[in-house]
């Protein structure tokens, strides 16, 4: 009697520790959550800086904030970039909140913290070599989706992630890469309308503005100079453009803009006339006498 007593009061003991286990296991990941909450702030405030125009906190005209913003690598598919984060740190949070088992619910997470990393630090090397700037809410922004993702790899389950870890790694690693691989085409201008064909009035223009002597005062991190090249989609590399900060963001000024008294970029030279800002197709046909409708 004193054995099946004893096995008993074991059983029952069983049954409440798995009981348990299982209540903690469905409590939301209370950590996770208040990093995504943040994230998802900071986002939003990135995502409002993006669609005004009025200067904001370490976002000033000319910061390295206001550079990213207006440059193209600030959207995707006509989308803010910040909108996405908001949406990345979003999904986490509501997967974090949601009393799931433990191991599905880090399968979610882990693997959306996974790709927001990776975008986020394709991004700022984008910033860091294309533009010569940093932005100090998108610095902050990478600092919570890789506290994210590291609190998420310490913390894994016991139990992995229900498949064997050199599979799941190829198959979140690669699902990743793809992402990445979209986003630089659709940047490269190779996912547009024209896929990278030339129009060919743009095409006959940029030639003229060659040959007529015209000149396209900018600089490789200038904002505006990439609104302008996009107006001649593929044709861009064509137009006469003299960079002024061959050194970067930080370096001196081209002797040859010095010379040609530059001051605002992009800045145009055509029949010995300066037009600074940004001039469509249309405005540079008719500076340059180029017969535009035909």
């Amino acid at each position: 009697m004193s054995k099946q007593k004893a096995k008993r009061r074991q059983a029952k003991k069983d049954t409440r520790r798995a009981m348990e286990q299982r209540k903690t296991q469905r409590q939301p990941d209370w950590p996770v959550l208040g990093l995504a909450l943040f994230g998802m702030l900071v986002t939003a405030w990135l995502t409002l800086a993006a669609s005004t125009t009025s200067g904001m906190p370490l976002c000033a005209e000319g910061s390295g904030c206001d550079i990213i913003q207006a440059s193209r690598w600030s959207t995707l598919f006509g989308i803010p970039v910040a909108l996405f984060g908001f949406l990345t740190y979003a999904a986490i949070a509501l997967i974090s909140f949601e009393m799931r088992p433990a191991t599905k619910r880090w399968r979610r997470q882990w693997f959306i913290s996974l790709v927001g990393l990776a975008v986020s630090l394709y991004l700022t090397a984008i910033g860091l070599i294309e533009l010569q700037a940093v932005c100090f809410w998108c610095l902050i922004s990478l600092a919570t989706i890789s506290a994210i993702f590291i609190w998420l790899t310490i913390k894994r389950p016991a139990a992995g992630p229900g498949q064997p870890w050199r599979d799941w790694l190829l198959n979140t690693g690669a699902t990743t890469l793809v992402i990445l691989a979209v986003m630089h085409l659709h940047y490269s201008g190779l996912l547009g309308p024209g896929m990278g064909r030339e129009d060919p009035q743009l095409q006959a223009l940029a030639t003229h503005l060659d040959e007529e002597g015209a000149r396209y005062y900018g600089a490789s991190w200038c904002p505006a100079c990439q609104e302008q090249e996009d107006l001649f989609g593929a044709s861009s590399e064509r137009l006469p453009f003299v960079e002024c900060h061959p050194q970067g963001r930080s370096g001196l000024m081209a002797s040859a803009c010095v010379n040609a008294g530059i001051e605002q970029f992009p800045t145009w030279v055509i029949d010995g006339e300066q037009h600074e800002g940004i001039l469509t197709p249309e405005e540079l046909a008719r500076l340059s006498n180029f017969d535009w409708e035909e």
